[in-house]
């Protein structure tokens, strides 16, 4: 490791110039998987409350140079904004730089790294999610009736209009094209990320019937067969008629399972929900694992993490949730461990930077730095003052870093301009930036992984 004598006057000049000028992002039309923060109303203080898990952060004063550890003279020049914590270390655990990586912050949607760790230590990269589909009714092969009620039981969080369209073509498929009675769904089923079953059940419903369906179900679902390339495998337009209502309620144990649409394998959903710092998709996750108790503990027994230095309130990073960046950097090292496990890395399930769609397209996105930046944003800006964070890994010419930057108390843009400049210049002195071997693929592809098995008893055949 060396520093690039020659280049810190340059490096000083440009964070003036970056520092100086900094300003709101600007806002883009977002995806569906791409949420706002949005934070209810509450009657709390930028301070945190006096529970023996957080310790107190309102009345210590922003971070100077002075408080800066590094053997880094251009880094610790740099003026850090907000009150803030900074982590940066190379593989091998040495210290790159530290300030205040002891004192809890809120870290914002980096609770999500914890949320998918927990995910990924509990059910593996490969697990999917199943939706069954019953019957307690009999087909008339001749009319293509089904006299009796279809029932739907699942918890695929990413269940959208496409995989409720597949639906309706499997039960053509088993000749199928109307059913006298109900529609019946569970009340863990959701679709199109909506937290209310009865929602979720109705649009399904109408999803299933073409003389139903909204246009944009029949959109998102020639996406999906041209994403999934199945486009010329289906003939026809996918319907099954309703002639009764829909209805929530547990799966009898007397019925006959047709066919389990599987969703696309978890670490492509860890992908999306890391990638766009998707809200819904991260507490829904979260709650397989016991919700935000169940995170926590999982962090604090294998990752060795103590507990005052990690208390979360959801899944999410939405409210008042504490971390070191102690803590978050002692995460970063067991989920890189647990991904090389099943020779996996950051980028098979976080965002890379200026390539993967997401909070960090447009972020480290010049020539030279694109593709160099693998991590979690975490963006609040109301709750504590204001909140940015970021971490990750990123990629040099003198080796990979491990990094943390929580930014609390200020301007977020400013904040986020800082972390830009700063990890630059992080890069900079051991080399400059270097691209990462990552070929990006399009969340629409990832997410179009979903198939469709049958039971080897199924009562009702199929080709």
């Amino acid at each position: 490791m060396m520093i690039l004598k020659n280049n810190r006057l340059s490096w000083l000049a440009v964070a003036a110039v970056w520092l100086t000028g900094a300003s709101a992002y600007g806002q883009s039309p977002k995806p569906p998987l791409l949420q706002d923060i949005q934070i209810q109303s509450q009657n709390h203080s930028a301070v945190p409350s006096a529970t023996p898990l957080v310790q107190r952060t309102g009345s210590v004063a922003p971070v100077g140079a002075g408080g800066v550890r590094t053997l880094f003279p251009a880094l610790g020049a740099v003026q850090i904004p907000g009150y803030s914590g900074i982590l940066i270390e190379s593989l091998e655990g040495n210290v790159v730089l530290e300030t205040n990586s002891q004192f809890t912050f809120n870290p914002a949607s980096n609770v999500k790294i914890a949320t998918a760790y927990a995910v990924l230590k509990t059910f593996g990269p490969e697990f999917r999610f199943l939706t069954n589909v019953y019957t307690d009714g009999s087909l008339n092969p001749n009319t293509g009736a089904l006299t009796g009620n279809l029932y739907v039981s699942g918890q695929d969080p990413i269940f959208g209009y496409e995989h409720a369209i597949t639906l309706a073509n499997e039960l053509n498929r088993l000749g199928i094209r109307s059913i006298s009675g109900d529609l019946v769904v569970t009340d863990n089923f959701a679709m199109n990320y909506s937290g209310s079953p009865q929602v979720s059940g109705r649009t399904l419903f109408n999803s299933i019937d073409s003389s139903k369906r909204p246009a944009a179900a029949t959109r998102v679902w020639l996406e999906h067969l041209r994403d999934s390339g199945r486009i010329g495998q289906v003939i026809g337009t996918p319907s099954v008629a309703f002639n009764g209502n829909v209805y929530v309620q547990p799966v009898p144990s007397n019925l006959t399972h047709l066919f389990t649409h599987e969703s696309a394998p978890i670490r492509e959903i860890l992908k999306a929900t890391l990638a766009y710092s998707n809200n819904f998709l991260s507490e829904r996750l979260g709650g397989l694992v016991g919700g935000p108790y169940g995170v926590a503990r999982m962090v604090h027994l294998n990752a060795r993490v103590p507990p005052a230095e990690f208390s979360i309130q959801t899944c999410s990073g939405l409210g008042f949730n504490r971390v070191t960046p102690n803590a978050m950097m002692r995460l970063l090292r067991a989920l890189r461990s647990d991904l090389a496990k099943y020779k996996m890395t950051f980028a098979d399930i976080m965002p890379v930077a200026g390539l993967d769609q997401g909070t960090l397209s447009g972020r480290f996105d010049a020539d030279f730095s694109r593709g160099s930046v693998v991590g979690k944003t975490g963006t609040l800006n109301n709750t504590d003052g204001g909140v940015s964070a970021l971490a990750g890994e990123v990629n040099t010419r003198n080796g990979r870093l491990l990094f943390v930057i929580f930014n609390q108390r200020g301007s977020v843009p400013r904040f986020r301009t800082f972390q830009n400049f700063f990890v630059s210049l992080v890069q900079g002195q051991f080399g400059g930036a270097v691209p990462i071997k990552y070929e990006p693929v399009p969340m629409s592809s990832r997410m179009a992984r979903s198939r469709v098995s049958y039971p080897n008893n199924a009562a009702f055949g199929n080709d």
